[in-house]
């Protein structure tokens, strides 16, 4: 079994960090004021082209693919390097306003499409496929939800005509600069469904945040289709990691504010009484595992000290989020982890940015040194259970 010494240097030096969006009502946040501007951040464009310079000079390491479009026709790609039989498919930029997770990706890319003996090594294990700013409407829009309309959906689903919109969608009400009745549009992280193949049906609607989802936006439709293509490519897709923001939070029983939530719970377990509904997916679900994904990446994070990365915690446990990527890809039998950065995207300035983006490959860079080595099979899964909680209220 190959050791990485290279490990938490190569790509933890990228720069980056991440803020998660995750699931529940707890998660379902909405775009806040921008206090700093988006400038600092990359565009759709300038995403584009970075992805085709990578690829472009990559004598063919990587695959730069066109796997589908946004509601407006914006392409999203998937770029893909390595030949190894464990995939790890990591996803940013479901919900627009969160984009830290794009720029961790765009450096931790260009480190393992490098030319190394660490970078080689890694090439030979793992096959890795990022899936950056996958709904790019929000993005550019620097909001949280994509743009189509109920009408569009109906359209699309001619059996839905006359069931009543999904629960995730927002069609009135101003907040902030965002008014939704001028800009309706669905959080498409509740827009999944453990059943791969699940085909929309009326009295599934308006659902809510404790059912699955539907696969009525075209963004978690190419999600899907990825996740679907490379399990049958592969036999599973070994992690799936998505990578979100979420607000100002502390560290439980503390005032201290937390830089980085991570968590592999999004669904209760299948052989308990709260997660016999999914008792179908018994057999695949590896809560083991998404645990010993989730120590990999707090190691990381911690062996560099609490004064680079202060207060890394774990994100509301005892969820029960189907509709989710997280919970239906973790129903599938991937390990899988949720990064959940400080703030929104335009709550801090760029020194702040950069600490955040070099978290978020600090801690990837430990999962994929552990994946790639097989030493993740050696960590204690119970040890999650020691990470600190996360609060969201400061302790008096």
């Amino acid at each position: 079994m190959k050791k990485w010494a290279g490990r938490v240097g190569a790509l933890a030096l990228c720069a980056g960090l991440l803020v998660p969006a995750v699931p529940g009502e707890a998660l379902a946040k909405e775009e806040s004021h921008h206090e700093f501007p988006i400038s600092g951040f990359t565009d759709y464009a300038e995403m584009t082209k970075k992805l085709r310079q990578i690829a472009s000079s990559s004598k063919g390491l990587v695959a730069l693919d066109v796997v589908g479009q946004s509601n407006k026709g914006r392409d999203i790609y998937t770029v893909r390097v390595g030949s190894g039989d464990k995939v790890i498919l990591i996803q940013s930029e479901i919900h627009g306003n969160e984009k830290t997770g794009t720029e961790a990706i765009l450096n931790i890319l260009k480190t393992v499409s490098g030319n190394s003996p660490y970078a080689r090594a890694l090439r030979e294990e793992v096959t890795f496929v990022f899936m950056p700013m996958m709904n790019p409407d929000a993005s550019e829009g620097d909001k949280r939800r994509n743009t189509m309309t109920w009408a569009e959906v109906v359209e699309d689903f001619p059996q839905l005509s006359g069931a009543r919109p999904s629960w995730n969608y927002m069609d009135r009400g101003i907040q902030q600069q965002y008014d939704y009745g001028k800009n309706p549009g669905f959080d498409v992280n509740r827009d999944f469904n453990p059943d791969l193949n699940y085909v929309p049906r009326p009295q599934d609607f308006p659902g809510n945040s404790a059912s699955p989802g539907w696969f009525i936006t075209p963004e978690a439709q190419t999600s899907r289709d990825v996740y679907k293509s490379l399990t049958e490519e592969f036999g599973k897709v070994e992690v799936f990691i998505d990578l979100h923001h979420q607000g100002l939070y502390y560290v439980e029983g503390t005032s201290d504010q937390v830089t980085l939530s991570l968590s592999g719970n999004f669904v209760p377990h299948p052989s308990t009484p709260e997660g016999a509904k999914y008792a179908q997916y018994a057999d695949k679900y590896n809560y083991d595992f998404s645990r010993q994904l989730n120590v990999a990446a707090y190691d990381a994070l911690q062996s560099v000290g609490n004064s680079v990365f202060n207060n890394i915690t774990l994100y509301s446990q005892g969820l029960d989020l189907p509709g989710t990527a997280l919970g239906s890809y973790a129903l599938n039998g991937s390990g899988t982890v949720l990064f959940e950065v400080t703030g929104q995207t335009q709550s801090f300035g760029q020194k702040k940015k950069g600490q955040l983006v070099k978290a978020v490959e600090r801690g990837l860079t430990g999962i994929i040194d552990a994946v790639a080595d097989g030493s993740v099979h050696q960590l204690d899964p119970e040890a999650y259970e020691d990470i600190p909680l996360t609060a969201y209220q400061p302790a008096d």
